[in-house]
């Protein structure tokens, strides 16, 4: 008899297992990947996270795999054509906020070396660990979502509100906010 697997009570549908099961609260050291993850949480503003990891593969394909270098260089016309496709979030602002965040991802690289070290100074280079029981108990953003969405408005990043940015947090593994029942929290907690 196969016992049944616990996972986070959000994780309700295959795409969503799939997600929770191998990347989400996997700590994320790759500029790329990093880059991915704040351009899809900011078109996720609003909408579900199911809607955008439907359309992944989409926004990998519009946006050059997420290359900061090339984003960085669109211009009208190629925004123009970004919000012509239908595979993708179409609004004007998450667009064109994706090529605003890749000049600003690109300072900070120049500033820090990468991007991931910047990121990741705000937990001094470490996973925070969360040990919580049920999902009410876990915050939609907190003091420290709210200190580097300040500081990366003022780098001149969009779409990175506090809310947003706690999210980035729990995807790219800054924070284990699985749930001590899930089987996912013990072997995340032990990556770095």
């Amino acid at each position: 008899m196969a016992t049944e697997i616990i996972r986070c009570g959000w994780a309700k549908t295959p795409l969503y297992e799939q997600y929770h099961d191998t990347e989400w609260g996997v700590p994320l050291h790759e500029d790329r990947a990093l880059f991915e993850f704040l351009v899809l949480e900011g078109a996720q503003a609003g909408l579900s996270w199911e809607t955008i990891l439907k359309k992944r593969e989409n926004y990998r394909r519009a946006f050059d795999n997420f290359e900061v270098q090339k984003v960085a260089r669109y211009n009208s016309k190629k925004i123009v054509s970004l919000l012509q496709d239908a595979g993708i979030v179409r609004n004007k602002l998450k667009v064109n906020s994706a090529v605003t965040n890749a000049k600003a991802f690109i300072q900070v690289q120049d500033s820090f070396g990468t991007f991931d070290t910047y990121i990741w100074q705000f937990v001094d280079g470490k996973p925070l660990i969360n040990r919580f029981k049920t999902l009410k108990e876990i915050p939609p953003r907190t003091p420290l979502s709210d200190t580097i969405s300040k500081d990366l408005k003022q780098r001149g990043f969009t779409f990175v509100g506090s809310t947003i940015i706690y999210a980035h947090m729990q995807a790219t593994g800054m924070v284990n906010d699985h749930l001590l029942v899930c089987h996912r929290h013990g072997p995340v907690c032990k990556l770095r």
